[in-house]
């Protein structure tokens, strides 16, 4: 696209609009809200929160705390909680058969929001083995260990409908098996529950940013191997406008870029290529740096977050998953 033409300095002086807050607040090209945010929360047994020593400032909810963050989200201005569960060991199998209780941990949180505030919020449940698996994939293994595709998609359908039918709001398969959008509006549609949006992790990569998260859900020791079959690799581009456009064709609501600060240029791409909600998930990583660098005097916190929730913004994010959103909602307010 063509750049316009501009007179030349000193007819024009860019700084004139820079020159007092209210002209730069007047000018600007991009605002943050708090509607933009969605809160990841990590759930667990028990009755007292559990801080996770890799994520400072985040802890593990036990249920019976959810409904005060759910309040805590609507009174920010929060409109939607992205649950994700730190299952006991003792529930944790090689086909990671709990995802499929009705009784389990990503329920139970469900039913817990949904008893206390209704749909004043909305819950987003993440649909993947790994929280669930003894060996820490995302899917089932042949003997070999590889991660196979079609009978993994399976267990996702049953997850989603398990998770659907305690009111989850938003399924998000998180686990990059092929086909598994389209199997899973197919069985949502059959099941009765036209109505619940799938977030598709789209375009996720083998990230070396995931440490903290795998901490969180308590997957990061166990994982035997990596993820390099299944997630995608941080040198592509063009694959993740495949990846994504199939999903869309499979029936996906919304998709998702996971990273975000290193994967900015897929947001835009994605943005620019496609007519739905493109989300960016600020990952556990990137909590990290920025709590690391506030921790050492290295930066200013509240500054760092703003600016790079406003990158996300600027290149096209309708939304960001972040643990800082209720931080960022104050400050934004």
């Amino acid at each position: 696209m063509a750049m316009p033409v501009h007179s030349a300095y000193p007819a024009t002086r860019l700084r004139r609009t820079r020159s007092a807050a209210w002209s730069r607040d007047m000018v600007r090209e991009n605002r943050l809200h708090p509607s933009d945010l969605i809160w990841p929360l990590f759930i667990a047994n028990g009755d007292t929160q559990e801080p996770v020593a890799s994520l400072p400032g985040v802890s593990r909810i036990p249920l019976s705390g959810l409904a005060d963050k759910a309040k805590e989200a609507i009174d920010l201005g929060i409109p939607c909680l992205a649950l994700f569960p730190h299952t006991p060991p003792g529930r944790r199998n090689e086909d990671g058969g709990e995802a499929a209780n009705p009784d389990n941990l990503m329920c139970g949180g469900i039913r817990a929001i949904k008893d206390a505030v209704g749909d004043a919020i909305g819950v987003l449940t993440d649909v993947a083995l790994d929280p669930y698996t003894s060996h820490g994939q995302d899917g089932l293994l042949d003997e070999a260990g590889y991660v196979v595709n079609d009978a993994t998609v399976d267990a996702l359908v049953g997850q989603a409908l398990n998770q659907a039918a305690a009111g989850s709001d938003i399924v998000a398969p998180s686990d990059m098996m092929d086909g598994r959008i389209g199997a899973i509006r197919e069985a949502l549609e059959q099941e009765g529950h036209a109505n619940v949006q799938i977030m598709a992790y789209a375009a996720k990569y083998a990230s070396a940013f995931y440490g903290p998260f795998r901490d969180a859900v308590g997957s990061g020791g166990l994982l035997k191997g990596d993820k390099t079959s299944y997630q995608m690799d941080p040198a592509n581009a063009s694959e993740a406008m495949r990846e994504i456009a199939l999903d869309i064709a499979e029936g996906a609501d919304g998709v998702m870029v996971k990273p975000g600060l290193p994967y900015l240029d897929i947001v835009r791409m994605a943005a620019d290529r496609f007519e739905l909600p493109v989300y960016a998930y600020m990952v556990s990583g990137e909590y990290a740096m920025i709590e690391a660098m506030a921790a050492v005097g290295a930066g200013n916190r509240d500054a760092l977050l703003l600016e790079i929730l406003t990158g996300f913004k600027r290149a096209g994010a309708s939304g960001v998953l972040t643990y800082h959103a209720p931080v960022a909602a104050k400050l934004i307010g």
